[in-house]
């Protein structure tokens, strides 16, 4: 709830309300995921060797939280007199937070199971609760919008406000509820962080997912980062913009069941290579689209929502399947480092795509503070809009030919941990 205004809202906001040239936005957004590069391996190492009384995971959740929430509120709720700076600087608090609670998250669900098929069951379900809150946040935005606030202030505050009162609750609720699997040692051998560092980056099928997943990622944030404007600015509609949002996530929702089914069917790297092919297919015909067009705009990123989640899900699944190559390999079980690792992908993907969304419009010569802009440079934001994310999926879709950790490879590998260690259960 909090990740998709950051995408959606704040660049527009902090650009067009707030007065923040879009490049400097774009900047600072992005300069501020520099700390991850430091923070994620930290935490990453540290949750994997630290055993504390609540377990590894859960103390750096609940250490997360109200950094978070602090940044959150500084950065949706600021004061007029804001610069690229001071978003940048609350920007890098509010990763930190989100690191501290997201990345022990993730390795925790890894452990959850060690099955092929049932890892993503376990990430479709997450990904799944995280589109029914984004859903629910859109649908909340509709209804502000139809009681007469529409303002990007009046809409980003009540977000706040709602994430401020749940965030606590939802938290407490996952970490007394919930047990964390503690995994049976391999080795007495223990590695610090950078070495365990260099043994991630010598996993070439970790190395592949990590370079689809920069390309993937990086294509969807540069629309998520001119939805907003194109509607404004070149459909001149952007009253539909809530509501086309609040589609494409209930079509992401919908999707999840089929994009599992197909993952089963054909194995998670062909259904992950296809699902980032639809994205691409359906980002093309964007590219054409102008004034008078909104209604094929909203059916486009509806249509090509439809895989949004299952890129995230089974890409997350097939994460946890490399950490098991690595364990058998090394002895040690490291989720935390590798997860460290893949967040901070993930992260700076995002920032890359706000920087693509942000930069590239700009250089040629789009202003969302213009009174209008031309047909040409329409055109040039069009392009950037649909063009550059299809091309960057198509890309990313190489990096799964011929995967080389298949369902059969998986077996073979997770046969030979179970007779080498059973895992034991902190409740």
């Amino acid at each position: 709830m909090a990740a998709l205004p950051m995408a959606l809202f704040v660049p527009a906001f902090y650009a067009d309300d707030l007065g923040v040239p879009l490049a400097a936005v774009g900047v600072a957004i992005a300069c501020s995921r520099l700390l991850d590069v430091v923070t994620d391996p930290l935490i990453g190492g540290l949750s994997d060797r630290m055993h504390l009384p609540l377990g590894r995971r859960k103390p750096w959740m609940l250490l997360g939280a109200p950094l978070f929430l602090i940044a959150l509120w500084k950065i949706f709720v600021p004061s007029e007199d804001v610069s690229a700076v001071y978003l940048a600087l609350w920007s890098a608090v509010l990763y930190l937070g989100f690191t501290l609670i997201d990345l022990p998250h993730k390795a925790w669900g890894a452990e959850l199971s060690t099955d092929y098929d049932d890892r993503s069951r376990v990430t479709g379900w997450r990904e799944g609760i995280a589109t029914a809150g984004q859903v629910t946040l859109l649908a909340a935005v509709v209804w502000l919008a139809a009681r007469g606030i529409e303002d990007a202030a009046g809409q980003l505050k009540a977000i706040a406000v709602v994430i401020m009162i749940t965030l606590p609750v939802l938290l407490l609720l996952c970490v007394t509820t919930v047990a964390e699997p503690i995994p049976g040692g391999f080795t007495h051998e223990r590695r610090n962080t950078l070495a365990g560092l260099k043994i991630v980056a010598r996993n070439p099928a970790f190395a592949r997912m990590v370079g689809c997943v920069l390309f993937f990622v990086s294509g969807v944030a540069i629309q998520g980062t001119l939805h907003r404007l194109v509607l404004a600015d070149v459909m001149v509609d952007q009253g539909r913009f809530p509501i086309m949002i609040l589609l494409e996530n209930l079509a992401s929702l919908a999707g999840i069941p089929v994009w599992l089914a197909i993952s089963v069917r054909i194995g998670k790297d062909r259904a992950l290579m296809l699902a980032a092919l639809w994205i691409a297919l359906w980002s093309l015909p964007l590219v054409f689209m102008r004034q008078g067009d909104v209604i094929a705009m909203m059916c486009a990123i509806v249509v090509r929502g439809s895989s949004f989640a299952s890129i995230l899900f089974l890409a997350n699944s097939i994460a946890a399947d490399v950490i098991d190559v690595d364990t058998l390999e090394s002895g040690e079980q490291r989720s935390g480092l590798f997860f460290a690792v893949w967040g901070m992908t993930i992260k700076l993907s995002l920032a890359l795509g706000v920087v693509l969304g942000t930069t590239l419009p700009a250089a040629l010569g789009y202003d969302p503070s213009a009174e209008s802009i031309g047909v040409v440079i329409q055109g040039h934001l069009m392009w950037v809009y649909g063009g550059v994310p299809a091309l960057l999926m198509g890309l990313g879709a190489l990096f799964l030919y011929r995967f080389p950790l298949t369902r059969a490879r998986h077996a073979e590998v997770r046969a030979a941990l179970d007779s080498l260690s059973t895992p034991q259960h902190n409740t």
